[in-house]
């Protein structure tokens, strides 16, 4: 037999939560002639139990329900239930782990790029739908339909603003929903867009940079001496993704990166040590 004391320090629980057990009538240890409580193996056992339960979440209610019921199916029941609840509660952290990990490989990214430019592939994307803007808040379901959202949260990891240009500069811009393809994909839908060559930056917007002044016309600017530059050829189009925003004094600090392909012809290489001239977008 065992004191509470020594039963609380053998399961690593308090004293509180004994007591509360035995209220509850989940323990029922007896008392010996002093008038303490002194608990046998069973009764640890029980306290070994409940706790299990409590791990899964299931209020005291439902053990009470579950000691008193004589039918294995009852607590098969339960557990079915919690396993699932379980299982669909992993497979959303694993979600959030992979957005943590998309998070991480943006902020390299910026380290990497910001500033400079260099020729990259723009992986296969399967266009999903349309909104009008980031602004369209009101068609933001599209975004939660056509991608692994959070609960709490709309990730704008799967929006690209398109723009449309020219020498002249700016024709037309609109946004898409897009999936990234993943190799051995079968089950596509929508259009999708894939560049083998594209000329690739990391330009810093935002408020703390551009005191909210649009910067479109001098991005096409840039992108276009540049092209001139290394005698690419561009196809008049570019794929913009935010990448990650922070906030200097309050004022957001906006990333984003920018694909825009090239043509076939093109005469050069781009080297990955290049960079824009001193002012950053």
């Amino acid at each position: 037999m065992y004191t509470v004391g020594q039963v609380a320090n053998f399961l690593g629980v308090t004293r509180d939560t004994l007591k509360y057990y035995e209220e509850k009538e989940l323990v029922k240890p007896k008392y010996d002639e002093n008038g303490y409580r002194k608990y046998n193996q069973y009764d640890i056992h029980d306290v070994i139990t409940t706790n299990f339960y409590r791990e899964l979440d299931i209020e005291i209610k439902k053990i009470q329900e579950i000691r008193q019921s004589k039918s294995l199916a009852d607590l098969e029941d339960v557990l079915v239930e919690k396993e699932a609840k379980i299982i669909e509660e992993m497979e959303y952290k694993k979600l959030l782990l992979r957005q943590i990990s998309s998070v991480r490989e943006n902020c390299s990214k910026i380290k990497l790029h910001l500033g400079k430019f260099t020729v990259k592939e723009m992986r296969p994307l399967e266009v999903k739908g349309e909104i009008a803007d980031f602004t369209a808040y009101n068609e933001y379901e599209i975004i939660r339909n056509s991608t692994e959202s959070l609960k709490k949260a709309v990730t704008l990891m799967s929006v690209r603003r398109v723009i449309h240009f020219d020498e002249e500069g700016k024709k037309e811009d609109r946004f898409i929903v897009v999936k990234e393809v993943e190799e051995g994909d079968k089950n596509l839908t929508g259009e999708v867009l894939a560049f083998p060559k594209c000329i690739y930056t990391v330009i810093e917007n935002g408020r703390a940079v551009t005191g909210g002044k649009n910067i479109d016309n001098e991005v096409g600017e840039r992108l276009l001496k540049i092209a001139q530059e290394n005698g690419y050829k561009l196809l008049g189009i570019a794929y913009i993704n935010i990448l990650l925003t922070t906030y200097e004094e309050g004022l957001e600090r906006v990333f984003v990166e920018m694909y825009s392909p090239i043509s076939a012809c093109s005469k050069r290489r781009i080297k990955r040590t290049e960079k824009f001239e001193a002012a950053q977008f």
